[in-house]
């Protein structure tokens, strides 16, 4: 099993994103960055934010890793602060929680290296300040677009607005003065007392404070914005805000992974009316670096399944980080042709465990599906939540005693996850309804896949997927399937035709099945059943008779012509699937058997006007029609 969970070990080659992003940052020279990690969701955008820190880190300290924690050493030039926006979301504004776990971080900072200590102390209550008056995101939102807000919290954006607006006014500014103080008499034991001051002023100061300590204590705060587009427009846009708070600062640096789509949405959502120009202009006037997160082709793929599996194997941790590091160069090389596949793993250890050899070529066959198939379209969440699936279901067929061949489970789930939905219930359904639970039709399909050859599949097998998933070992036409659906049900239930029938109803269908050539002797036991379960048992006779190869005269076919004569509507289901029987397998044995049926008629014409039907078949039928027997006629 895997962890869903953001990881700072690079099974992708994603280091050489993060080595970018780190030396933009450095290259800034302390002067204010805004980076954005877009991708969709599962890409590996938090895996990214911790590459980056990392990587910062080792440059900070002059390391080439991160220092453990309690490890003694230089600070380094830089300050971290992770905020998780969606962690806050219906618990905290996330613009005033976010301001306050940076300044908390500072201050703690501050303590630690001795500098700096004072200035953070102001900053705190200034921050203190700002979380007292409760500047929420319909506020900012009011004041951005000349709504009138209301309330005591109203009465100072509407103050704010005229100083920012009109210039300064020392009456505006005196009303302001009163209009905070009555604000912080409201949010007592919040802040320390101070003398109050205009909005707009008191934010100016916060900004100030915030350089001033940064500029003091001689480092780089950079703040990693993650999940944002997990959140609510509203806590989005929130976070936006204080981002632009705080944006452009001497000595900052924030780097926000989100997907820029979501983050747009999130805009045109909570900004109603605004047209499409306006959305993007907001969005690129806090980005100043767009970073986009690279789709996986198949080697990234290939290599990103080879590396779970080397993580959970029993080599030790030397080894594995070898070999991680072996396959994120080569991966690097991919451009020139180079290859991640078994055959590379095996080059860098000739001697790995057998079990993880099994696992390295399923990787190394499943990754062009994994990669093509829209259901997971290699995303790397996706990829580690089939092979989660797919752990969960071995570990069930263990502890339940089904015996289950893995890539024979894998290549189910596939089709279960990434095929058509009809198609994957007419597979369980030929799965339930054979007698050794082996799906005989997937037989001449695959061989053909294999062999490179075009087969014609009617909806819903018409799929591209399915095409690729064909090809793929194992076969499983002639491979009983039933322990690896049962360990599988998890959105579809197993029902058996036996299942949907009273106990006569399996009684005289296990009959059948077991000795059809006694057929005749329970035809009064078959009449007495109700239609629906004679349909039932006519579709399980079938499933079986669609084995035969040869229809001259085979036991199942009394089983068959039992039911028909029992049951009137069953006699043209069988017709119609001997009119189905490939014309080489037509003898002349079954015109006979047939022929003092009333149903007979219209096979009898079909067979007639077949070119490929052998005269002796038409030689029995027109032997039959001269003899008089009026079925044929």
């Amino acid at each position: 099993m895997w962890t869903d969970n953001e990881t700072a070990q690079d099974f992708l080659n994603f280091g050489g994103i993060a080595k970018t992003v780190a030396e933009i940052i450095e290259q800034a020279q302390s002067r204010p960055i805004s980076i954005s990690v877009s991708g969709a969701w599962g890409v590996g955008k938090s895996s990214m934010i911790k590459l980056i820190r990392r990587e910062l880190a080792a440059r900070s300290c002059g390391q080439q890793r991160e220092p453990s924690v309690g490890e003694s050493g230089d600070p380094g030039r830089f300050i971290f602060v992770e905020f998780n926006a969606w962690l806050y979301q219906g618990y905290d504004d996330a613009r005033a929680a976010l301001i306050e776990v940076v300044a908390s971080t500072l201050a703690k900072e501050a303590e630690d290296r001795k500098t700096g200590v004072e200035k953070t102390k102001d900053l705190l209550d200034r921050v203190n300040w700002f979380r007292a008056i409760k500047l929420t995101a319909s506020s900012a939102a009011s004041l951005a677009f000349g709504l009138p807000p209301t309330g005591l919290l109203g009465e100072l954006w509407g103050l704010g607005k005229r100083v920012i607006v009109d210039g300064v006014d020392q009456d505006a500014i005196d009303t302001a003065n009163s209009v905070a103080g009555k604000a912080t008499e409201s949010a007592t034991g919040l802040i320390k007392s101070k003398k109050a001051m205009s909005p707009p002023k008191e934010i100016e100061a916060l900004r100030k404070s915030f350089e001033d300590v940064l500029k003091e204590m001689g480092v780089t705060l950079v703040v990693l914005i993650d999940d944002l587009d997990r959140c609510l427009p509203e806590t989005t846009i929130s976070t936006l805000e204080a981002i632009r708070l705080l944006l452009f600062l001497e000595h900052t640096a924030f780097v926000i992974a989100a997907d820029d789509q979501m983050i747009k949405h999130a805009v045109k959502r909570h900004f109603q009316g605004v047209d499409d120009d306006l959305v993007i202009n907001y969005f690129d006037k806090l980005i100043q670096v767009p970073i986009r997160v690279p789709p996986l082709g198949t080697q990234e793929v290939r290599a990103y399944m080879m590396m779970l599996f080397v993580e959970n194997s029993s080599l030790d941790s030397k080894e594995k980080e070898r070999l991680r590091s072996e396959v994120c160069s080569q991966l690097s090389r991919t451009w020139q042709g180079k290859r991640v596949d078994l055959k590379f793993l095996r080059s860098l250890n000739d001697k790995l465990p057998d079990e993880l050899i099994a696992r390295l070529d399923a990787a190394d066959r499943l990754a062009p599906l994994m990669t093509s198939a829209t259901g997971i379209a290699g995303n790397p969440r996706l990829i580690k939540r089939f092979l989660n699936a797919l752990s969960i279901r071995m570990s069930m067929s263990n502890s339940q005693g089904v015996g289950v061949d893995e890539s024979e489970l894998a290549k189910v789930l596939l089709f279960e996850r990434c095929g058509d939905p009809k198609a994957y219930l007419e597979l369980i359904k030929s799965v339930t309804e054979s007698d050794d639970g082996k799906p005989a039709f997937l037989v001449e399909w695959e061989q053909k896949a294999i062999a490179g050859e075009t087969a014609e599949r009617k909806a819903p097998w018409d799929d591209p997927f399915i095409a690729e998933w064909l090809r793929l070992p194992p076969q499983l036409g002639g491979r009983d399937l039933r322990g690896a659906l049962y360990v599988s049900r998890e959105h579809t239930p197993l029902i058996t035709p036996e299942d949907r029938l009273s106990a006569e109803a399996a009684d005289i269908l296990e009959a059948l099945l077991e000795h059809p050539e006694m057929a005749g002797s329970i035809k009064d036991r078959l009449v007495a059943l109700p239609r629906s379960e004679m349909s039932v048992i006519m579709d399980r006779l079938l499933g079986r008779a669609r084995q035969e190869q040869e229809w001259g005269t085979p036991p199942i076919l009394d089983a068959c012509m039992a039911v028909a004569s029992a049951d009137a509507p069953q006699g043209q289901r069988l017709s119609g699937f001997l009119k189905e029987r490939p014309p080489v397998q037509i003898k002349a044995s079954i015109v006979p058997k047939i022929a003092d049926e009333l149903w007979s008629k219209n096979v009898f014409d079909a067979w007639n006007d077949d070119e490929e039907i052998v005269k002796p078949v038409k030689n029995a039928i027109k032997a039959r029609r001269g003899n008089g027997h009026i079925s044929v006629k």
